[in-house]
């Protein structure tokens, strides 16, 4: 594996996204150390992002102080708060100024599993289902690595530079993965249907978390 540069994230999140499955985010939080090989990701898009207007994206409606870091360098990672509890890490992706982000939605504990375990309040030891789970969805994967909303929004995952007691590094993999895509995970009206097959994942891996429709999608799929 190899250090992720600026360069390999400066094409838009629709075209950085599937590069990013089989990668390993890496963080050393409060000096706990977690590797997450990311199994499955979401492109999302912000205004003027692209050719496709993306309904979907924190940044649909232009730049704001919660948005802020979709904006800014690639490589940087946006961490928002979702639902009021889950804080949910992406890669910020596309030349400076052009918001766009990669969620990481899924990952496979590789090394910390122990750590990442007792952020998340897992029993120890772990089942073999529990090690599965432990980074299987968004909000799991943030509490895996560590990284909290809003204290280490922007963290810089290029040069791993210390940010707020904690340590980010992507790391990218050169081995061939089988990538799957479909429509984007709990996304509500058409944002969430065939309409944006902007969720990838690789094929037939066990830490891909379960597809559910998003408010109104499904309604919007059949009528798309």
């Amino acid at each position: 594996m190899r250090r992720a540069t600026r360069d390999d994230l400066r094409p838009l999140p629709l075209d950085a996204a599937p590069r990013l499955l089989g990668a390993e985010l890496r963080t050393v939080v409060d000096g706990e150390a977690v590797r997450l090989r990311i199994t499955e990701v979401e492109a999302y898009h912000g205004q003027g992002t692209g050719p496709v207007v993306d309904p979907g994206s924190h940044a649909r409606m232009g730049r704001t102080a919660r948005n802020a870091t979709m904006w800014g360098e690639p490589g940087h990672l946006y961490v928002y708060l979702s639902h009021g509890i889950h804080s949910c890490i992406n890669v910020v992706c596309g030349p400076e100024g052009v918001a766009g982000g990669v969620l990481l939605r899924a990952g496979e504990v590789i090394e910390g599993a122990d750590a990442a375990a007792l952020r998340r309040g897992a029993a120890l030891p772990l089942t073999s289902a529990a090690r599965r789970d432990l980074a299987r969805g968004p909000g799991r994967f943030g509490q895996a690595c560590g990284l909290r909303h809003p204290k280490h929004d922007g963290i810089d995952a290029i040069t791993g530079s210390e940010w707020h007691g904690a340590r980010a590094e992507l790391w990218l993999s050169d081995d061939p993965v089988e990538v799957r895509s479909g429509p984007r995970v709990g996304v509500a009206g058409i944002a969430g249907t065939d309409a944006f097959p902007w969720r990838f994942w690789i094929a037939d891996d066990p830490t891909v978390s379960a597809f559910r429709w998003g408010r109104g999608a499904q309604a919007a799929s059949v009528l798309n």
